[in-house]
């Protein structure tokens, strides 16, 4: 799974269904993301009951040409087909998803600092989720920001992909190359834009160029 995952958290998009248009679904703007470049999903949901959860990832499932997780919930992610999982502090216990779900399925977890980021790697998660690189207005939770030396000390120690989170845009993911980062995850450089495929191209052409790009130096292939 390692160099498999590690390609496909390049451009990790979260939905968000604040930013859908008159008579546009989720699933629609999921695919549109996907046909930009969209390397990976994670479907949130915070004001849906769980059945109305499953169904709505059921249908983004029928779409979803790359992996697909779901945010926080288990239950959804095994009823709904989604390949997995990703876990926030607060959320549950890394273990214990593993031993719900087996190996079977991807679960990423979030982690604040390099403690946080050793502690989830060793109870079996698969990825990393570190930030907030620049802080977000889509999470109340995500206002400790991370500073690039700790990032670099992350990768640095952590032998699972690390993808940063928090605020990223076209205006600031060039300040995230060089600090060995599998990729990023974002959610209004993705959704945030009437044409969701032409942004997402654009702005996966600039992920490409601070994390490939960069890593590409430092190993000396260009």
């Amino acid at each position: 799974m390692g160099k498999d995952l590690a390609e496909s958290l390049l451009l990790y998009a979260v939905t968000d269904r604040r930013w859908l248009g008159e008579n546009e679904t989720l699933s629609d703007a999921v695919r549109a993301a996907i046909s930009g470049g969209a390397t990976m999903i994670q479907l949130r949901e915070k004001d849906m009951t769980e059945d109305e959860f499953i169904e709505e990832a059921r249908a983004v499932r029928r779409v979803c040409t790359v992996p697909l997780l779901i945010n926080d919930n288990i239950r959804v992610c095994k009823e709904s087909g989604a390949d997995g999982v990703h876990l926030g502090r607060e959320d549950m216990p890394v273990e214990k998803a593993r031993e719900i779900l087996g190996s079977g399925y991807i679960i990423g977890a979030t982690a604040h600092n390099l403690s946080e980021a050793i502690c989830s790697e060793e109870a079996g998660a698969d990825y990393l989720g570190v930030g907030a690189a620049f802080g977000s207005s889509t999470k109340m939770d995500a206002r400790r920001i991370i500073s690039l030396s700790e990032y670099k000390r992350i990768t640095g120690e952590v032998n699972i992909p690390v993808v940063a989170i928090g605020g990223i845009t076209s205006a600031n993911v060039e300040g995230l190359s060089g600090l060995g980062l599998a990729g990023v995850a974002s959610v209004s450089a993705v959704f945030a834009n009437k044409d969701i495929a032409l942004s997402t191209r654009k702005f996966r052409k600039m992920v490409e160029d601070a994390i490939t790009g960069s890593a590409r130096k430092q190993t000396g292939e260009i």
